[in-house]
C-alpha cells in the first residue's frame, strides 16, 4: 500500500530508541477497555511471519503490505499477502504456511495495475470474491524538491475480482468505490494519497449474508474524511459494479463511486495536511467466545501515516453503523513497530487472526494472534465483560 516508508536516518533514530527502551511484548498485560467492555490479555507469542512474495516493481521481499485474508479449503489453510499484486500461500495451519505464488489474471493487464487483495470470502459453491485496494500512479504532477516513492501520491479505488479454482486465478468484476472524477487533491501535504477510497475490509453478514464494506475514505471534503462503510447486496456480488451503497445520514443510500459517506470513526485532522490524525485500514473478525464482531484500527498521527497506536471496536450487528463502540487504544506506537525483533517496521496493517483449525481472520475465538505488518509475536487473550472484574 505505501511500502517502506522509513528514510535511513529515520531508522537508525527508530531502532536506537527501541534499544533503549525495555520491551513490552516480552510481558504479559491486561488491557481495560471499559465499563461493560470485554478485557484483554496480552501475551508473548512465538513469532510469525507471513510467507510474503516479491515484488519486482520495487526488487523487494515482504510479508504483507495490507490486511492478509486467509481462506480454509478442507485441511490447507490459503493467505494472501499482497504488496501491489498478491501472493497465495498456504499450509496446514496458521504457523506452518509457505510461499506460493503471485495470483494470475484472466486478463493480463491487470498485472500492471497496482493491487492488494485485503478480504476474501468463499461461497458454498466454491466460488471466491476478492475485494481490492487500487491505487492508480502518476495522477499528479512531480513534486519539486520532494523524495516520494514514484508515482506517488496516488488515487485510491475499492474493486472486487472472483476466482472458480481456488484463488489461483481471478477475473476482475470492476471497480465499486471510488471519489468522484476531478476530486483529487494533488496539492496534498500526503506522500502517499491525492484522493479516493482504499484500506478496505469486508464482511459477510451472518444474518443477511449481504457484504459490508469497511473502507478509508480519503475525501477532499473533511467531513467525510475517516471510517466509512457500504453494503452490497448478496445477489449483487457477480455483477457489483454500481450496485454498492455508500453509508449516509443515516442510510445506506449514496453510490459506491462518487457518493458522498458520512464516517462511522471521522478523521480527527485533515488527512491532506502534515498533521493528519485519524483512523485508517479497517479490519474485522466475529469473536465466536464473545459473540461480537471485534473491529482492530490503525491510527496515524501525521500525514506519512507514522503509527500513533492500534485500537479495538466492538459491535454486535454490521448492520448496525451506529453500534460501534468508542476505539480504545490496546497498543501504543513503541510496540507496535517493533512486530519484528530484527528490524523496526511501521506498526501498520493491525489485524487479528484465530489460529484453531477452520478459525481465520475472519473468525476467532477465546484467543487470537494480533499481526503488525505482517509479522505477529503476540497472542490475544479474550475475556468476557460479565468476568472482567
Amino acid at each position: 500500500m505505501r511500502g517502506f516508508p522509513f528514510r535511513f536516518p529515520d531508522c537508525i533514530g527508530l531502532a536506537l530508541a527501541l534499544i533503549l527502551q525495555p520491551s513490552a511484548a516480552s510481558q504479559t498485560r491486561v488491557v481495560e477497555l471499559g465499563a461493560g467492555q470485554p478485557v484483554l490479555e496480552i501475551a508473548p507469542a512465538p513469532l510469525l511471519r507471513y510467507p510474503g512474495g516479491y515484488n519486482p516493481h520495487r526488487k523487494r521481499e515482504f510479508h504483507a503490505d495490507c490486511n492478509s485474508p486467509t481462506v480454509w479449503l478442507g485441511d490447507t489453510l490459503y493467505v494472501f499477502n499482497s504488496w501491489e499484486r498478491p501472493w497465495r500461500g498456504s499450509g496446514p495451519d496458521l504457523t506452518r504456511l509457505a510461499r506460493g505464488a503471485p495470483v494470475q489474471y484472466t486478463d493480463p493487464k491487470l498485472a500492471e495495475r497496482w493491487i492488494w487483495f485485503e478480504a476474501v470470502w468463499r461461497e458454498d459453491d466454491g466460488t471466491m470474491y476478492a475485494f481490492y485496494h487500487n491505487e492508480i500512479p502518476y495522477v499528479c504532477p512531480p513534486r519539486e524538491g520532494e523524495k516520494l516513492l514514484p508515482g506517488y501520491p496516488v488515487e485510491v479505488r475499492i474493486g472486487m475480482m472472483r476466482s472458480r479454482d481456488d484463488g489461483a486465478t481471478w477475473e476482475d468484476l470492476g471497480h465499486v468505490l471510488g471519489t468522484a472524477p476531478g476530486k483529487l487533491k494533488c496539492a496534498s501535504e500526503s506522500p502517499w494519497f491525492a484522493g479516493g477510497t482504499g484500506d478496505p475490509v469486508a464482511y459477510k453478514d451472518r444474518d443477511s449474508g449481504d457484504y459490508y464494506i469497511f473502507f478509508t475514505n480519503y475525501s477532499p471534503e473533511f467531513r467525510e474524511q475517516g471510517i466509512g462503510l457500504a453494503r452490497l447486496s448478496w445477489r449483487d456480488r457477480d455483477t457489483p459494479a454500481g450496485k454498492v451503497r455508500i453509508w449516509y445520514n443515516g442510510r445506506f443510500s449514496e453510490p459506491g463511486l462518487g457518493g458522498s459517506a458520512t464516517p462511522i470513526f471521522p478523521q480527527t485532522v485533515d488527512v491532506f495536511r502534515k498533521e493528519a490524525q485519524g483512523f485508517w485500514g479497517p479490519a474485522i473478525h466475529w469473536n465466536s467466545y464473545l459473540g461480537l464482531y471485534v473491529m482492530t484500527l490503525n491510527r496515524m498521527q501525521d500525514a506519512r501515516f507514522a503509527a500513533e497506536g492500534v485500537y479495538l471496536s466492538f459491535n454486535r450487528r454490521l448492520s448496525d453503523p451506529r453500534g460501534w463502540s468508542r476505539p480504545v487504544k490496546i497498543m501504543d506506537r513503541e510496540e507496535a513497530v517493533r512486530a519484528d525483533p530484527d528490524r523496526p517496521y511501521n506498526g501498520w496493517y493491525a489485524q487479528m487472526v484465530g489460529s484453531a483449525k477452520g478459525e481465520s481472520d475472519k473468525l476467532a475465538g477465546k484467543t487470537a494472534r494480533l499481526f503488525l505488518d505482517g509479522i505477529s509475536r503476540w497472542e490475544i487473550r479474550f475475556r468476557r465483560a460479565e468476568r472482567a472484574r
